[in-house]
């Protein structure tokens, strides 16, 4: 090895296995290390520390090592400035830009250290002005300011969660597994829920067809009512299904009341996306009349903001659909500010964008029958992510029982 940096790690090193993962990482990338130094925390709350001096072969490949252990907030013990490069093209990063991570960033421009705007993961760091804010590959434009390098950035670790709540319980300490106490996990989400809207924080949800399938949209109704629910993310199919339901009763053609299929019932999701069109938004057919009923329709009652983004599957789609994704996915980045919260319920591709949006330092929830869909969210860098596997129609319930006064089963 030619060149080195020392690098160093604080944290819940060994319970989290984050250590090892920081180590298999220097080698997977072609490096090598030493360990310097290592002070292990005693109890279970204390945090460990340990010194690391990683080598390369070149500089080029010292610096991908570092910007890959700052996945795992991992830091350069003495980082020096930030180096930047204007971009040499619209929709293009200098070749060494830095490739954020979804943590807490700061940069060190002429001697202080700005904190960067909005975290998010695979972004480039934008400086104007004095600050830095977080800038996809697709809004970067000829001359802009990137940050490049691992030089003069460090990343800072969530803080782990070791309050006990309701006995030996720690809320967002476990891992995905079907074999939780969903009632005490239920109330555990309500209490935080609370905290967040009393600190003035906004609870975003992000929610798939499933809520409607399963009958879960009169519990979802209500927690929209009740403010609960303060901006929705979503695709083409949840709305659809969710009108189709309002206006004819159904979900995919299956009575929800009688659980069995009915006559032309397979008509009735672009029925209700052409009346949709023909009314020319979901906000415009409720102001006239034509939806009176269901998740979108309370959430335009309430005043609450919805993003769709369709898909290439998509029938119609509804006017209010995003078919640019793009486009789409800057509709989603304007709704994050003040997102204390966020609860992904029934939908893997939703979630995983999602997820990908977020900083590490939102809490998020992820709700599904199948636990693969939390599983890839923290493979895809959420690692905030906790899982619950159970049916959305029952969380929805339990959650509605818990924060809506004198709401009752359907």
């Amino acid at each position: 090895m030619l060149v080195s940096e020392t690098v160093e790690i604080t944290g819940h090193l060994m319970d989290s296995g984050v250590l090892a993962r920081v180590l298999d990482d220097v080698l997977d990338y072609g490096g090598d290390y030493t360990v310097d130094r290592i002070d292990l925390g005693r109890a279970h709350a204390d945090e460990s520390h340990a010194v690391i001096i990683v080598g390369a072969e070149n500089a080029d490949q010292l610096a991908r090592i570092l910007m890959r252990l700052q996945v795992h907030g991992v830091n350069q013990v003495d980082p020096g400035e930030a180096t930047t490069v204007p971009a040499p093209a619209d929709g293009v990063f200098p070749d060494s830009f830095y490739s954020t991570t979804n943590l807490e960033t700061v940069v060190r421009l002429g001697g202080q250290w700005v904190p960067v705007e909005q975290p998010e993961m695979d972004c480039g760091l934008l400086v104007t002005g004095g600050r830095v804010r977080t800038v996809p590959v697709s809004d970067v434009r000829t001359g802009d300011e990137i940050v490049c390098g691992a030089g003069g950035v460090k990343v800072v670790l969530p803080q782990r969660e070791h309050k006990a709540v309701e006995g030996d319980f720690e809320f967002m300490t476990s891992a995905v597994s079907s074999e939780k106490p969903q009632a005490l996990l239920v109330r555990q989400i309500a209490a935080r829920m609370r905290e967040v809207k009393s600190d003035g924080g906004r609870i975003l949800w992000v929610a798939g067809p499933a809520v409607v399938h399963t009958g879960a949209a009169t519990p979802m109704v209500a927690l929209v009512q009740q403010g609960w629910v303060d901006v929705l993310f979503s695709g083409n199919a949840l709305a659809t299904h969710d009108i189709e339901a309002s206006l004819f009763g159904t979900s995919l053609g299956i009575d929800l009341a009688a659980g069995i299929g009915v006559a032309h019932g397979h008509e009735h999701h672009i029925r209700a996306i052409n009346a949709i069109r023909a009314a020319g938004s979901i906000k415009q057919a409720v102001d006239t009349g034509v939806l009176r009923s269901g998740v979108m329709h309370a959430m335009v009652e309430a005043g609450r903001p919805f993003v769709l983004v369709g898909s290439v599957r998509d029938d119609g789609p509804l006017p209010d659909v995003y078919t640019d994704v793009i486009e789409g996915q800057r509709a989603m980045r304007a709704q994050l500010p003040g997102v204390g919260f966020a609860i992904m319920v029934a939908t893997m591709l939703h979630s995983i964008a999602t997820g990908n949006l977020l900083p590490a330092s939102v809490p998020l929830i992820a709700v599904d029958i199948n636990p693969a869909t939390v599983t890839k969210l923290a493979d895809r860098g959420s690692a905030q992510a906790v899982g619950i596997v159970t049916d959305i129609g029952l969380f929805l319930e339990q959650l509605a029982l818990e924060l809506v006064p004198g709401y009752h089963r359907a």
